[in-house]
């Protein structure tokens, strides 16, 4: 198929890039369409080098026109016509340099065939199943085109530049040669003027043309800052924000990077065209000449877009951390901490070139430390970006002097003051010059690592809601957040430290536990102080904070495989469990205890009743002597006969234990457990009546019932009901190597002959030797 027809058969993205090919008089659309055969057939690269050969083909041409309008005149076509008559008289400019009309049309046809080539490849994507990162969206789509349709822009000014200076200087020569020769006939002189005047008026046209389509590139170009400025940079730091805690969000500047660098590439390339311009104009020059009166206000325009777009392209690519930190943005003094900035315009020719200087806001009192001056470089990035990579950066707090706490009388604690860390540097390239300054997201500094869990709290709560990335102030009046954005951040939360998120059943109790039970959350506010700052050790913050460290670091494999439900509460627990066959139980977090993940289940009573059970909470105290599957595996209940079972069979709704949790189990049970000890010692229970929770954090509706506890946490008036079940206990559990005296500090008389009947039943059914018991 010829070249043409393959263009107008591309979708329309492809055809609006022809559109814009076409888009001047160099070579019409028209003239391409109408002679498409003949122009796909001749050797225009031959013709750009060979002048008679080109001169062939330019009469050619010209002949084929003729023949096109003929054919027009009898379709009565008045319009294409009047077209081709144009064109072709356009066209008698090449009558004395015909391959510059070879050289024209080459380039188009190889513009046409990178267009092509562009659509295939798209298309071999498409068959492939790839999504291209760069046309994600149809926005970006618009921008790729916008983009590519300057780059053609800059070409072809490129190439009318050309010929602007071989007209300038064939008018310049004929110019000289007339005022060389002394010419006496006066009428031949006259004609010689006459030619010159022509000369001089098409060179002013051309010139006109040349500046025209220098401010219409401009106006392309300031479009495309715009985009590029308002719009995708600032959701690129808005995507940043939201990653910086947690957010699934990309935040990879290689396509900005991208795009930053043709805009610049073409204002660069405007500007050596308005260089080029002024030396032209030194040349040949002449009253009311329109270069001299336009091309101040040019180069006025390409300086201020492109200071726009240099300013705009130095940013902090990874935002300030310590390697062992909870998260970004929260720095400790005297700890070293790490950040990466970047230069989105990328020359090669300025690597190692740019120095970039780390300060701190003037009005705080912290001096930053360290390597402080790195070159910006294509050596520290993995993609080639210009990075200026600080690794080794610390904080030290100065000594206090007066001044106050800086910009505000207002009183925050220490977690609630937001610092910015600068980066400075100098941008000079053929002859323009621009200070550049990039700057971090607000950072939180504390002294202690007791203050990282405050923190972060800021970090979370500053860059879930604020819009402004220097607004140091954001909490000397603190928005509340509404339930879908606070709801997502702890979603967020869990995402990042174990892969998994919340579901929306989870969401939905902790929504219920912040504003009780309601048909829909929408509409719900959380304020910052019931957050973190209400008057309580024990706030809603430290409560969740407590249940992710525990996933992260004792459960994070059970989490991410859906094996804990997790964050439900005793009440919808129950209703649940009810409803399931005997030894169903499920996996919750304690809304008591800090940090106390727990686990129910359902037994039928002797009158055919479901009874849900708990076991109270374990923490890491527990976590970190045995891995929580193994807990699941082992624990046990000691019944009335005083013969331990485990009553974990299926975890909700119906998969059974070994299943659930087999892959996990170690390969040693029983007494080769490493686990041993602390089974024996910890993991056999008794059945307590009316077991009490401490008051939760946050308002709960948890219900008071029957509940499990291992019996070392029985107290108080408990201890003394439960007397026989502690006996019963201790001595299954005894290691049979150590004397254990057992006493009851009851004084109930009942309980005497059921004391010493009981001993002798434990000391049967566990064999042990008679000197051990006293």
């Amino acid at each position: 198929m010829a070249q043409w027809d393959r263009l107008r058969q591309l979708p329309s993205a492809y055809r609006q890039q022809l559109h814009e090919l076409y888009d001047r008089d160099a070579l019409p659309m028209d003239v391409r369409h109408y002679l498409a055969p003949w122009i796909e057939k001749q050797e225009w690269q031959r013709a750009a080098r060979d002048d008679a050969f080109a001169m062939v083909l330019f009469q050619v041409l010209l002949e084929n026109l003729d023949i096109q309008h003929s054919r027009f005149v009898q379709e009565e076509s008045f319009l294409l016509q009047h077209n081709i008559r144009r064109y072709k008289q356009n066209f008698q400019r090449y009558v004395d340099d015909p391959c510059a009309l070879a050289t024209t049309i080459l380039w188009f046809l190889e513009k046409e065939k990178e267009i092509l080539e562009s659509a295939e490849l798209a298309e071999k994507v498409q068959l492939l199943q790839v999504e291209p990162e760069a046309m994600e969206t149809s926005s970006q789509q618009d921008l790729e085109r916008k983009l590519a349709g300057l780059r053609n822009e800059v070409q072809c000014m490129e190439h009318t530049i050309i010929c602007l200076e071989e007209q300038q200087d064939e008018f310049d020569f004929k110019y000289q040669t007339h005022k060389l020769e002394a010419v006496v006939d006066e009428a031949r002189k006259n004609e010689q003027i006459r030619a010159l005047q022509l000369l001089v008026n098409k060179l002013n046209d051309c010139r006109k043309s040349t500046l025209s389509g220098l401010n219409n590139i401009l106006d392309r170009t300031q479009d495309i800052i715009d985009v590029l400025v308002k719009k995708e940079l600032v959701e690129w730091q808005r995507r940043q924000q939201k990653a910086c805690i947690g957010a699934p969000d990309n935040v990879c500047l290689d396509q900005l990077e991208k795009w930053f660098s043709c805009v610049a590439v073409c204002l660069f390339q405007v500007w050596e065209f308005l260089t080029k311009l002024e030396e032209l104009v030194g040349k040949v020059s002449y009253e009311n000449d329109p270069v001299k009166a336009q091309n101040p206000t040019l180069q006025k325009r390409v300086d201020t877009l492109l200071r726009d777009l240099l300013k705009s392209s130095f940013v902090v690519e990874t935002q300030p951390s310590m390697p062992q930190g909870k998260g970004s943005l929260v720095l400790r003094t005297n700890v070293q901490f790490s950040v990466k900035a970047r230069l989105l315009v990328k020359f090669p020719e300025l690597n190692h070139s740019m120095k970039v200087d780390v300060s701190m806001d003037k009005y705080r009192r912290f001096n930053v430390l360290g390597t402080k001056i790195k070159a910006l470089n294509m050596a520290e990035s993995t993609n080639g970006g210009m990075v200026a990579d600080f690794r080794h950066l610390t904080l030290k707090e100065q000594k206090s002097g007066g001044g106050g706490k800086g910009v505000s009388d207002i009183s925050l604690s220490v977690t609630e003051e937001l610092h910015i860390i600068y980066f400075n540097t100098v941008f000079e390239l053929k002859g323009f010059s621009v200070e550049l300054q990039a700057s971090t997201l607000p950072v939180v500094i504390i002294s202690n690592s007791s203050q990282q869990q405050s923190a972060w709290a800021s970090v979370l709560w500053f860059n879930m809601l604020s819009q402004d990335p220097k607004d140091v102030m954001f909490f000397a009046n603190t928005p509340a957040a509404t339930w879908p954005q606070f709801g997502e951040m702890l979603s967020w939360q869990f995402l990042s430290a174990t892969k998994r998120g919340l579901d929306g059943t989870q969401l939905e109790m902790i929504a219920n536990k912040l504003f009780g039970k309601k048909p829909n959350y929408d509409s719900c506010t959380v304020p910052w102080s019931k957050f973190t700052k209400e008057n309580t050790p024990d706030t809603f913050w430290v409560w969740f904070d407590g249940i992710l460290m525990m996933v992260k670091t004792y459960l994070e494999d059970l989490w991410r495989d859906g094996l804990i439900m997790g964050f439900v509460t005793k009440g919808k627990e129950k209703s649940l469990l009810k409803k399931k066959k005997r030894g169903t139980f499920l996996l919750r977090f304690s809304e008591s205890v800090i940090g106390g993940i727990t686990f129910s289940w359902v037994e039928i009573t002797v009158t055919g009743e479901p009874d849900v059970k708990t076991v109270q909470p374990f923490t890491k105290v527990d976590l970190s002597q045995i891995p929580f599957h193994e807990i699941i595996r082992n624990f046990q209940i000691l019944e009335a006969e005083n013969v331990p079972e485990n009553p974990l069979l299926y975890l909700y709704p119906d998969t059974p234990k070994n299943e659930a949790f087999g892959k996990y189990y170690t390969e040693k049970s029983g007494e080769d457990s490493p686990y041993i000890k602390y089974i024996k010692t910890k993991l056999v229970f008794v059945s307590k009546e009316n077991t009490l929770e401490a008051r939760s954090p946050m308002p709960s509706d948890m219900a008071q019932g029957e509940g499990l506890e291992p019996m070392n946490g029985l107290c108080g008036e408990a201890a003394g009901e439960s007397c026989l079940s502690l006996l019963a206990f201790a001595l299954f559990a005894l290691i049979p190597t150590s004397p254990v005296l057992i006493t009851c500090n009851c004084s109930s008389a009942m309980h005497a002959g059921s004391l010493q009947a009981l001993k002798v039943k434990v000391i049967e059914n566990c064999r042990v030797q008679q000197g051990l018991i006293k």
